[in-house]
């Protein structure tokens, strides 16, 4: 059983939903990262997505695209992506990390090398937002090492696109909320779950919820009716908010990025199934 279908059966049995962080590896810099993603699970992230910086993140919207510059900028790539994967597995086993972002960075390094350098490292699943179900260059060798590939719905996917996507889907099914680029508009927890209801026509797969959730209250609130609420935008807001004159980690950084994704994760698990 792979780490992420061990954690939901968890949470179903706890009768709550999971809360799903987003942070970008290497933002601001490496040692203030690292100390933040070591922190999120003990701050109550049940799921981590990881962030792979690239230079053009066309889905993510101006504060994921800046944390993605500030990690590049403090020499953030893909080997020390994964060195960081590493580096938490030596204290964690058990909650699942997801790396999350585009093809393009992986193609450079090289799809096959950087399947069998994942699941070395200890990741247990991918996000590639611009590689479609019908693209199976990543897909097919990743499911094949073991990794989950999970794919992203959204409210225009109709009942012609939605078994396309779900078929090669595993761990779970990423629900976008809104229409658009992330961080740049809030939730509607009524139309999540309407939406939810009609996506488990389609897949037994836990669903999870991103995309304009940036309070404890909206996460609780979508908590509701999803199996996982995924906070990233807000998130990494707070990482820019503690950041010096100069764009440097103020010694605050990790610990106002952590206190967040506690007051968040209350949320989530405020919300009993």
């Amino acid at each position: 059983m792979s780490r992420i279908e061990a954690r939901f059966r968890k949470l179903k049995a706890e009768k709550r939903a999971g809360f799903v962080t987003f942070v970008t590896a290497g933002d601001p810099d490496a040692a203030t990262s690292a100390q933040i993603l070591a922190g999120l699970a003990v701050a109550g992230a049940d799921v981590i997505e990881l962030g792979m910086p690239f230079s053009d993140p066309m889905a993510d919207g101006p504060a994921v695209q800046a944390s993605s510059l500030r990690a590049l900028q403090s020499g953030a790539n893909m080997k020390a992506t994964l060195a960081m994967v590493r580096a938490f597995r030596k204290t964690d086993n058990e909650t699942p990390i997801v790396l999350m972002g585009y093809f393009n960075p992986i193609y450079a390094y090289g799809t096959e090398k950087f399947v069998t350098d994942a699941v070395a490292a200890g990741v247990d699943g991918l996000i590639v937002v611009d590689l479609p179900p019908e693209e199976d260059e990543l897909r097919a060798p990743a499911a094949a090492a073991g990794l989950d590939f999970i794919f992203l719905a959204t409210p225009t996917s109709d009942a012609a696109r939605l078994p396309r996507i779900v078929e090669k889907a595993s761990g779970f099914l990423y629900y976008v909320s809104v229409t658009g680029i992330t961080g740049t508009r809030s939730v509607d927890a009524t139309d999540v779950a309407a939406a939810l209801t009609r996506l488990r026509r389609f897949t037994k797969l836990p669903i999870a919820v991103g995309f304009g959730i940036k309070t404890p209250q909206s996460a609780a609130e979508v908590a509701q009716s999803a199996d996982a609420v995924v906070v990233g935008s807000a998130l990494v807001d707070k990482v820019r908010d503690n950041l010096d004159a100069a764009g440097r980690a103020t010694p605050a950084c990790a610990d106002a990025v952590l206190s967040f994704a506690r007051d968040l994760a209350q949320g989530v698990r405020s919300v009993a199934k």
